[in-house]
């Protein structure tokens, strides 16, 4: 994997590069569509190739141990081939995943022992293990072994997460450099900073990460339940010390407020479900703003619901389809949303190039997060 910088907003941290892996060419800054299973909820392949412009996805590390499993995988060749995608893919290490289940996993020195959401079957997750699984994956982009902490934690138990996280990190390194990818590419491997709201373990932990010299670095531990002003000084404060010639991935972040807050700061790739998730409960975001599809005002309105991303169809069109419990109402909406959050990151990178990010972004900020 390789990374180029290519320009930087004269007045902000944004900035703009392209990120080569083996299934192809990143322009970033990156919103990643999320496929969780190998399938990004209701949105076929072609289609997030020709509607959403999709340059990445990213896979669960979690779900696809449990269904299909590695080994089905490897049969396959791997993710890419399993699921007909011929572009880049990056997984995370299933850490967020355990740390949501809560009351069915316990945290050692070891790893995770966590119970199968599906069946009850237990399984242990080591720093080594989810190195092996992400490799039979054969994503492009691996993240290391994490805990991620609940907002709020106190700071005793945030430093001993962090610590733990760390100590982890050191194994995945150590067991990745043991191996080459098993479908003839290298695997990028991302450390993951934390450090929960607390500036001086954020510090203590982007510092840590940074001296890993790993491929490139991601965020981790944001967007869990805290106000959005703290995402922001977290990220800023790590932006700073995180090297300028790697990339920066912000995990699970955001709105698309966020998304361009973070952008400011430094952040080259997101990925979030909320697009595709509110899609399927009838929200839409663009830029103008969010609409309630279900809404009554809506009933007669026959223009389209955007008039370059989704021109063919009407915001009454639509609304129908909501009311009347119709498949292709999540369908629809799940590409406009995701199409939106492309056209916006796109926008954005034209933006930092033409050295207007600042001016653009502040424009666009009180509009995307107005109610329509």
């Amino acid at each position: 994997m390789k990374f180029n910088l290519q320009h930087t907003d004269p007045k902000s941290n944004a900035r703009a590069g392209e990120l080569h892996t083996a299934h192809g060419t990143i322009q970033t800054p990156i919103f990643m569509p999320v496929g969780t299973v190998g399938s990004v909820k209701t949105v076929h392949q072609q289609e997030l190739k020709d509607r959403v412009k999709a340059q990445i996805i990213l896979g669960n590390t979690y779900h696809l141990f449990l269904r299909p499993g590695t080994e089905i995988l490897q049969e396959a060749g791997g993710l890419h081939r399993f699921m007909n995608w011929d572009r880049p893919i990056l997984t995370d290490s299933g850490g967020y995943q355990i740390f949501s289940l809560s009351g069915r996993r316990k945290i050692t020195e070891e790893g995770a022992k966590f119970q199968n959401h599906i069946n009850g079957s237990y399984h242990l997750f080591t720093a080594e293990n989810v190195m092996d699984i992400q490799r039979q994956i054969g994503a492009d982009i691996i993240m290391a072994f994490d805990e991620c902490p609940p907002y709020p934690s106190d700071i005793k138990y945030a430093t001993k997460s962090m610590h733990l996280t760390h100590r982890w990190l050191q194994r995945c390194v150590s067991h990745h450099s043991k191996f080459e990818g098993l479908y003839g590419y290298e695997q990028a491997l991302f450390p993951i900073v934390q450090g929960s709201t607390y500036p001086e373990l954020r510090k203590q932990s982007a510092e840590f990460i940074a001296a890993q010299n790993c491929d490139g670095n991601a965020i981790g531990g944001l967007s869990v339940g805290e106000p959005a002003e703290l995402m922001y000084e977290m990220s800023a404060m790590v932006c700073d010390i995180l090297p300028k010639e790697k990339p920066r991935y912000l995990m699970g972040v955001g709105t698309p407020v966020n998304i361009l807050e973070n952008i400011s700061l430094g952040i080259d790739m997101f990925d979030c479900v909320m697009p595709t998730r509110n899609a399927r409960n009838g929200m839409l975001f663009t830029q103008n703003g969010i609409i309630n599809i279900r809404n009554k005002k809506w009933e007669r309105d026959f223009s389209a619901i955007d008039a370059d991303l989704m021109p063919e169809y009407s915001k009454a069109y639509l609304r129908h389809l909501f009311i009347a419990e119709e498949m292709l109402a999540k369908q629809i909406a799940s590409i406009h949303n995701l199409s939106f959050y492309l056209w916006l990151v796109t926008e954005a990178r034209k933006e930092i190039i033409a050295g207007t990010f600042s001016e653009w972004k502040n424009k666009m900020i009180p509009r995307l997060g107005a109610r329509l």
